[in-house]
């Protein structure tokens, strides 16, 4: 008997923790200080509508349509065709944890750094020393491997819930006292009053930015929803659902804006430092602010369960696809999935540049090419077909799809999507 989550809340949960990483604590606000503040905010978030919906919903229609994973999911609906095209697909979220394991070691380092010391590492220091890089991607892989062992239930969504509603609160506290900063209405400023000059002299890097972290903030196109669709009955609407994962992962990516700007006015950080912003910056913020081991540590702690929720929940992808092609029990394909990503990690760990590659196929080919492909799937007859896709979508209490938004999903979103495939390769 497939497993299923117990609560709606768990679902949304355990779905916005697989949204909610990285891409909202990290990479947000240094791609917001270097594309101008609260204009680029404003085109995020049309684009986060314009497709980022769309995705997340055809991948959860598609899930729960199927009750599988997305390779069996495209199998199942629109045939063995399709079904190749869906283990493409899977195959992204492998990419995804070869890399993402090793950035997520880093910030468990840096918070047992501020728990034990309140000295941070060097980051660039830390990325030389390899024993220590190889001993936090191993820490990482090892929770989610252990709590996925576990079961749906038992382990994923209980330790996922959990780890939200911690983040959330911990978030609203960091809120708090970054707003109570001196600096802080100049920071304020900057992140919410629209400056349209960086719109205006540099139009497509602004474009492309707010396209590519409405695509990479949602965690879409690798098929990463669906195994979460298909552990939920037809109780509540999709639509009202994706509604719900996307304001919460919007909420989170906002906060960490009003922690980040007020703290960098404050002290005279450079909001447009870039990925550094995080690592290399924030500590010189939490070095001068009184308290700032304390403030350093929830910091840290925050981007940690961030990432861990997100890593929690790829693998619970890998694994429960792995479960529905070989019906292997859940255990024994946990150990696999952990000691698979553990392996294919290490040239991330050991190679200088490895980790910068894998990162450029993923989020500039992969994770588009898998949006485009559910796009297709759901809006045409070749695919699942648009009717089926909307009343799978619309079923249960909430909001339907409306019958108007079809050319959203065969015209709209592929010819964003292709735009954004063909940008980031140039």
């Amino acid at each position: 008997m497939r497993e299923r989550l117990a609560s709606r809340l768990g679902f949304l949960m355990l779905a916005a923790g697989c949204a909610v990483g990285l891409g909202n604590v990290w990479r947000f606000p240094y791609v917001v200080g270097q594309n101008g503040g609260a204009a680029f905010v404003l085109v995020y978030l049309a684009f986060l509508a314009l497709f980022g919906f769309p995705v997340l919903l055809a991948e959860l229609a598609v899930g729960r349509g199927a009750k599988a994973g997305i390779a069996g999911a495209f199998k199942a609906l629109g045939g063995r065709w399709w079904g190749r095209i869906g283990l493409a697909v899977f195959g992204g979220n492998l990419l995804l944890m070869i890399y993402y394991t090793d950035v997520a070691g880093w910030l468990v380092k840096f918070t047992e750094a501020y728990a034990a010391s309140g000295v941070p590492p060097e980051i660039g220091a830390l990325v030389s020393d390899k024993p220590t890089c190889l001993a936090c991607m191993l820490v990482a892989t090892g929770i989610a491997t252990a709590v996925c062992a576990v079961g749906v239930q038992r382990g994923v969504e209980r330790v996922t819930k959990w780890m939200m509603i911690s983040l959330l609160a911990l978030m609203g506290v960091l809120a708090v006292k970054a707003l109570t900063l001196h600096g802080a209405a100049k920071g304020l400023e900057f992140y919410l009053k629209p400056d349209w000059t960086p719109l205006l002299e540099h139009p497509g890097r602004v474009v492309f930015d707010a396209m590519g972290q409405a695509f990479f903030t949602l965690s879409i196109g690798v098929g990463a929803m669906t195994i979460f669709g298909s552990y939920i009955e037809r109780r509540e609407s999709l639509v009202k659902e994706s509604v719900w994962i996307i304001a919460i992962d919007t909420a989170v990516a906002f906060t960490a804006g009003l922690v980040i700007f007020p703290a960098c006015a404050t002290f005279g950080v450079d909001v447009a430092s870039g990925p550094g912003l995080i690592f290399a910056a924030l500590p010189k913020v939490f070095a001068e602010m009184t308290g700032g081991r304390a403030w350093g540590f929830v910091f840290f702690l925050c981007l940690s369960l961030a990432a861990l929720t997100t890593v929690i929940a790829v693998f619970e992808c890998l694994i429960g696809g792995l479960m529905d092609m070989t019906r292997r029990p859940r255990p024994a394909v946990s150990l696999a999935v952990g000691a698979a990503v553990s392996a294919l990690s290490l040239p991330c760990v050991f190679l200088d540049g490895a980790l910068d590659v894998e990162d450029f196929v993923f989020s500039k080919f992969w994770l588009p090419m898998g949006g485009l492909a559910l796009a297709l799937f759901v809006s045409y007859g070749f695919g699942w077909g648009w009717e089926a896709f909307r009343e799978e979508a619309s079923a249960g209490r909430g909001a339907k799809l409306p019958s108007w938004s079809r050319p959203l999903f065969r015209y709209i979103v592929p010819a964003l999507i292709i735009l954004v495939i063909i940008t980031g390769l140039i």
